[in-house]
């Protein structure tokens, strides 16, 4: 059974910094994508970053490029996401999900919506105010 447990989420005002963390428990897979997703109140979830296994590449949503910075750690397994700068608009449940891979991904990054049929984890609520 594959577990994601995030940590590291709290209240901060505009401009600070949050490092979100996600452990994982039960995976085996050697090749895999992970990533970040938010949900805010009375909003879609949206992805906010990637990492792929395969090329230790990262991919960012547009409205986090800059700002925010996923990592993998090899050693603790963990998932990783600094936030800097964070801004109201940043205020979101953040969620850590992975999925699975039997090939390699020829585009060499994880996009978005190959996580829908990954594991998720439960969130870690994120709050900035001004």
């Amino acid at each position: 059974q594959v577990h994601l447990v995030e940590s590291g989420g709290g209240s901060v005002q505009a401009g600070g910094s949050l490092r979100l963390s996600c452990a994982t428990s039960g995976y085996t897979s050697s090749n895999f994508c992970m990533a970040w997703f938010r949900q805010a109140p009375g909003k879609e979830r949206e992805g906010v970053a990637t990492y792929y296994k395969g090329t230790e590449a990262a991919y960012y949503a547009d409205s986090v490029k800059g700002r925010f910075t996923i990592s993998r750690d090899n050693a603790d397994h963990k998932l990783y996401l600094l936030m800097n700068n964070l801004k109201p608009e940043d205020t979101a449940v953040y969620y850590c999900a992975a999925v699975g891979l039997r090939t390699t991904i020829s585009a060499g990054y994880c996009d978005f919506p190959r996580f829908d049929s990954g594991y998720w984890g439960q969130g870690t609520q994120v709050a900035v105010s001004l």
